[in-house]
């Protein structure tokens, strides 16, 4: 794991990683304002953050879609939860986090919680960072992907189960096999 998470998480702080995000995402969608009309090219430009995302890993990016076909999101989206919290942008990300990314980015949380809403890099930027969160704090793939959801184990491990059913017929019935180059590679 030690190897992979050198790989993965840079010795950076959580701040400067998010920093990078909002950085990125800014000179990717120059104005999100704008992606919210282009709905035609929308599933294209979504398709485009996750290969960026992933960083040229393909266990990464077959998770980040995994995740998305999970939660089928859109620019501009924002569901209500039954906590009160809501599920913004193509990745449906919880607005539980966006406190956290507000003050590690050092901006104001309306902005943050624009951006989720209508920057599809980053959106699945930000998923990317609480998906490796979860995978550096668990060490565990599959613990990680059910973080992603929810706090509560058995949730975690229903969602998981979604996640892989997607990628499965996504990807094949082979896409965790060791042969393939196992997903984590």
């Amino acid at each position: 794991m030690s190897a992979l998470r050198s790989m993965v998480f840079p010795a950076s702080g959580a701040g400067r990683v998010l920093t990078g995000i909002a950085i990125i995402s800014v000179m990717l969608v120059p104005n999100p304002g704008l992606a919210k009309q282009a709905v035609p090219g929308e599933a294209a430009e979504i398709a485009r953050c996750i290969r960026v995302a992933a960083r040229g890993r393909s266990w990464l990016e077959k998770t980040l879609w995994g995740l998305r076909t999970q939660e089928a999101g859109w620019l501009g989206a924002e569901i209500a939860n039954a906590n009160g919290t809501h599920d913004l942008g193509p990745l449906q990300i919880n607005s539980s986090w966006v406190p956290k990314m507000s003050r590690l980015l050092e901006r104001p949380q309306e902005q943050v919680r624009h951006w989720l809403r209508y920057d599809p890099c980053f959106n699945v930027e930000a998923a990317r960072w609480i998906f490796l969160t979860g995978l550096e704090t668990s060490g565990d793939y599959w613990k990680a992907v059910g973080v992603y959801h929810s706090p509560t184990e058995w949730r975690q491990r229903a969602y998981a189960k979604k996640v892989a059913s997607h990628m499965r017929r996504q990807f094949g019935p082979d896409v965790f096999a060791a042969s393939r180059g196992n997903l984590v590679r």
